[in-house]
Order: structure tokens, then C-alpha cells, then sequence
């Protein structure tokens, strides 16, 4: 491989150890607390002991997971701060463009990544799920190439999901997974299970169960991003090395290569404190957001040594195209959810982009989710879902793709057909270079030239989507299927987003209805009542966090931000602050 040395942007920032040896209370410590000041590198728990404490918050991983932050949370910090001056450039008219000052590395014919790691060659079907012990045992059997074991967009980030998540995986890796529910239905590990890519929670969200104190002395949130990969790499980097394989990792919502550098010197930090060569992490980047689509390349170039390639994660990746261009006039205003399909021109050019950036690196390019799901009671159903599948995942493959993405069980045999017929006895497509891709920066803006129009029944779909999936993420459960979809947060957010986008720029439903605030305050109700309520239903709840998020005056960044705050951290937890 040849490689030249430079970095993109600017200058690389060096990491070096703390001065202070970390420190890290167990949840034991945690219920006897003092108003001591608290040294430089600790890492509190606030949140109360649930199953799988003992084995995952050992006071060896918890000073693993303070290091880190000692040497990268103020990085991370910065990098948020520079989030926002973007989002406030876009929304005061200026564009995403292809950047000036990496045009070199774009422009640079002689270098790839790093490629696969052991038992990643070959990723033609992925399933994604969350890590409870019944989806974690369903992924393992599933007969996927890969599991995306997902502690993000489809886990609730309740204290007990997220220990009770990284619980899975310590034992899955261990073959210890088997579990029999409270049914009796025993959920046993097949001979032959696919290799784990972890997906850990995005760099602008916190963890408020555990609590860091800095050198300045003041205790703060801990980074999510940190304390998923954090946890996940001390306790399996090596089991995975040992058992043929190695710690993978999916890397979400990326904005810029600048958070693809921070994301790499996290691996070379992770390697040098595990006694690993650099190189055995391998990450596969989620291109979910406008801004990342145009820096595809400079992000395979920060990551170079620990890349294996980059997925289209395009339901993010819609929402971060309303979210960006919100408030910048009818042009950037798009029709239903449902109209807007891989197929349309600035998707199109996207998905097309990204794989023609990979196979020029030498990275897999691989696809999005399907949200269409089966259902086994409705075999007529079931039928429209595979053959929507089926045309998805042949779009995929035709385009170039290498593997993608299916969320149930019932649909890896159906992706794998279509990928088989495609591949053949090669693992990937990477020869195809895909030359004939030439992507501009008008191609990636052309969201006015989406057909389709905003209707009466496409609002009540988002109202009726997005209160659902609340009540079911305020329950715990991240993954939901709603209406023969599977629905996670990114999906949630198109919705709510929709919503905010259509009232603030007065549009008209095809059938002429004005969408205003009391318009959807009032389908909000008609939905509310015909849902069928039950004890410890929290669709009350889910409704204020809806009007919060898609009927107020200011936009927040993020549906779960709020209600993770108000309604998910534990109360000793949020005292803790």
C-alpha cells in the first residue's frame, strides 16, 4: 500500500497520557457518596446497579474509559462547537462544497485504506439490530455475514440497555449468550454465527449515569461515543484478535474528516493502552450527513489504517438534509416520506458517489437499510416486503455495492440471493471502479427537483410515526415495527423534522389543508386517542416530547435529546450534577 504522510486540514493534535493515574468508582461507591472534590481522571457511576454491573464496570475498564476521556473529551468538545458554526453558516445560505484545501488528497491517485480485517472480507449481507439478549441470540443466528450490534439509533440508552447491551456482547464473544425467557422459550447460539461490528452511540450524545471529572476539577457528563467504544474494546478487543477475528466498529454521524482524525487517534490511543499493533481496530464509516457526503474521501484518508469502508445510511442522511436546510426556503421543502426513495436524483447521486469513493481506496461500499419488514401473520404482506426488499438490494448490487443492510432475520436469505447472483464466488466488488460516477456538489443539492407532493394522509404518517416510536423509545425498546417498517430513530427524526420543516413554511397538502401548529396539534389528538392505551404505556409522555420537538418555535439538533435528559436518566443520576 502506498501512502503519503500528510494530514488533511489541520495540523493532527498530539495525545499524551495523563499526568494523573485515572481513578473510577464502582456502582457500590457510587451509593455512599461525599462532597470530597473528586481527583483529575475519575469517572463516577450515578446509575444504580443493574444486571451486568459486576462484569462490564470493573474498576480496571472504568479507568480505561477516564483515560480516554483525560486525553479526548475537550477534542470532542471543540469538535460540537464547530458543528454548530456549521449549521448556522447553512442556515444563513451558505453550502456544503467539496473542500479547497484537501483538494490534494482527493486529487492523489496512490493511496488506500486499510481494507478488511480478518473475518470482515466478505460483508454481502449484514443484519442490524439492538443488543438485548433475544436480538443478540436472533443476530447470531440469522445467518448474516455481519451483525451490526447496535448500542445507537436502534437501543433506547436507558442505564440498564446500555450496561445490559455491552453484558450481550462480553458474552456472545465468550459463547455464554444463551439465555431462556420468561416465557420458557430458550434462545440457544447456532455453530455458525457472523462477525460483530459494534456500533457505539454518536459524539454529540452524553452518558449522564457515569460522570467525569477533568483537571480543572469539574464533573461532567461522560461522552456516549467514549463509554460504548471505550467499554467494548477493553473488555473483547482482544477475546476478538484470539477468535480469528477483530474489534470492528460502525462509526456514526459524522460531519467532517476532522471527526474521522479524532475517531483515529482514539484507535491508536485504544492500541497503545491494550499492547495491540495499530491497525487491528477497523472501522466502517456511516456517511449519514450532507456535510460527510463531501468529505467521503478525506474521511477514508484520516482513517486510512483502521478503515474498512464506508455504508450509506440514508434515512440519517435524509433527515440531516431537512435538519441542514431546514429554514432556507420552498426548494429545500420534500414531498411525503414515502416519496422519497433511494432513486431520487440528489440520493441517487449520493449513493452512487460513495461507492465509486470506496472502490477507489480499496473499501467496501456498503448499502442501507430497507425498512420494510415481514410479518408472519400476513403472508400477503410479507410478499410486498420481500419483493421491495428484492429491488432494493438489486438497485445495491447493480450500483456497485459490496454487501448491505437488512434488519429481520426473514430477509438475509432474500439479500444474499440477490448479492450470490452478483458475486458469485468473490467477496466483494471492489474492481468495479465505477468511473463512470461523476458527482457534483449541484448533484448533492438537487432536493427541489424531488417529485412528489405534501398530503393530508403523509402528515398524519408522520404524526402517527414519530408519537409511536416515542412511546415505544420511552419504554426502552429502540427498534419498532410500526405499519410494516422497522423504525428507529432516524427514521423518527425524518418525521418530526417533516412536520417542523411543512409548518414553518406554511405548505398546502395537496388536498389544500394549510399545515399550521393546530392543524397537527389537532391530528395529534385524533392519533393519540386511537391508540390503545395500557399500564405503564408512556404514550402521554411521548405526545409532550412530539410538540417539544416538531411543534415549537425553536428546532432542537436531535429528537432524543430532550426526553433523554427529562425522562430516561435515573433520578440520582441527573442529582448527581
Amino acid at each position: 500500500m502506498t501512502t503519503t504522510t500528510e494530514r488533511a486540514g489541520t495540523p493532527r493534535a498530539t495525545t499524551t497520557p495523563s499526568a494523573t493515574t485515572p481513578h473510577a468508582t464502582t456502582p457500590r461507591d457510587a451509593e455512599a457518596r461525599t462532597t470530597a472534590p473528586r481527583p483529575a481522571g475519575t469517572l463516577r457511576v450515578l446509575g444504580s446497579r443493574v444486571p451486568g454491573s459486576d462484569e462490564i464496570l470493573t474498576p480496571e475498564a472504568l479507568a480505561f474509559v477516564a483515560e480516554l476521556h483525560t486525553r479526548f473529551l475537550g477534542r470532542r468538545n471543540e469538535l460540537l462547537h464547530a458543528r454548530q458554526e456549521r449549521r448556522d453558516r447553512f442556515a444563513n445560505g451558505a453550502d456544503p462544497q467539496f473542500l479547497p484545501e484537501t483538494r490534494h488528497i482527493r486529487e492523489d491517485p496512490t493511496w488506500r485504506v486499510a481494507g478488511p480485517g480478518p473475518g470482515l472480507e466478505d460483508r454481502r449481507v449484514e443484519i442490524t439490530g439492538p443488543t438485548d439478549r433475544k436480538m443478540t441470540v436472533n443476530a447470531l443466528n440469522s445467518g448474516a455475514r455481519v451483525w451490526l450490534a447496535d448500542l445507537e439509533d436502534a437501543t433506547s440508552p436507558t442505564w440498564r440497555n446500555v450496561v445490559g447491551g455491552q453484558h450481550s456482547l462480553y458474552d456472545a464473544l465468550r459463547g455464554q449468550v444463551d439465555f431462556v425467557s420468561a416465557e420458557g422459550k430458550e434462545y440457544r447460539v447456532g455453530p455458525t454465527t457472523p462477525t460483530v461490528v459494534m456500533r457505539p452511540r454518536g459524539l454529540h450524545l452524553a452518558e449522564k449515569h457515569l460522570a467525569f471529572t477533568g483537571r480543572t476539577g469539574q464533573e461532567v457528563a461522560a461522552s456516549a461515543s467514549l463509554v460504548d467504544a471505550g467499554l467494548y474494546l477493553f473488555h473483547n478487543a482482544q477475546a476478538l484478535v484470539d477468535a480469528g477475528r477483530g474489534p470492528y466498529l460502525y462509526l456514526p454521524k459524522l460531519e467532517s474528516h476532522l471527526e474521522a482524525r479524532w475517531w483515529d487517534d482514539v484507535f491508536v490511543a485504544v492500541q497503545e493502552m491494550l499492547g495491540m499493533p495499530r491497525g487491528t481496530i477497523r472501522a466502517t464509516v456511516l456517511i449519514e450527513t450532507i456535510t460527510a457526503a463531501f468529505e467521503m474521501e478525506e474521511i477514508l484518508w484520516e482513517l486510512r489504517e483502521h478503515c474498512a469502508g464506508l455504508n450509506a445510511g440514508r434515512w440519517d442522511y435524509l433527515f440531516s438534509v431537512i435538519k441542514t436546510f431546514r429554514s432556507r426556503g420552498r426548494r429545500f421543502v420534500l414531498p411525503d416520506r414515502s416519496r422519497l426513495t433511494m432513486t431520487v436524483p440528489f440520493m441517487r447521486a449520493y449513493t452512487e458517489l460513495l461507492v465509486a469513493t470506496c472502490h477507489r481506496r480499496g473499501a467496501h461500499a456498503i448499502g442501507g437499510m430497507s425498512a420494510f419488514i415481514p410479518n408472519r401473520r400476513d403472508p400477503e404482506a410479507t410478499e410486498r416486503a420481500l419483493a421491495q426488499v428484492r429491488a432494493d438490494k438489486e438497485r445495491e448490487a447493480t450500483a456497485g455495492y459490496d454487501g448491505s443492510w437488512v434488519a429481520h432475520p426473514d430477509l438475509v436469505p432474500v439479500a444474499r440471493e440477490v448479492f450470490d447472483d452478483v458475486l458469485g464466488a468473490r467477496p466483494d466488488q471492489r474492481h468495479r471502479l465505477r468511473d463512470d460516477v461523476h458527482v457534483t456538489a449541484a448533484d448533492l443539492l438537487d432536493v427541489g427537483s424531488v417529485p412528489g407532493a405534501v398530503t393530508d394522509a403523509g402528515v398524519r404518517a408522520n404524526v402517527s410515526v414519530a408519537l409511536r416510536y416515542l412511546e415505544s423509545w420511552l419504554r426502552g425498546t429502540g427498534a419498532a415495527a410500526i405499519d410494516g417498517l422497522m423504525e428507529d430513530a432516524a427514521t423518527a427524526e425524518i418525521s418530526r423534522s417533516q412536520l417542523w420543516q411543512w409548518i414553518h413554511h406554511e405548505v398546502r397538502t395537496e388536498e389544500g389543508t394549510r399545515v399550521t401548529r393546530a392543524a397537527v396539534e389537532q391530528v395529534l389528538e385524533e392519533v393519540l386517542a386511537a391508540q390503545p392505551r395500557g399500564a405503564g404505556d408512556r404514550f402521554d409522555d411521548a405526545a409532550t416530547v412530539l410538540r417539544q420537538v416538531a411543534l415549537g418555535e425553536d428546532y432542537p439538533t436531535f429528537l432524543t435529546l430532550c426526553p433523554y435528559s427529562q425522562l430516561l436518566v435515573e433520578p440520582q443520576a441527573g442529582a448527581g450534577r
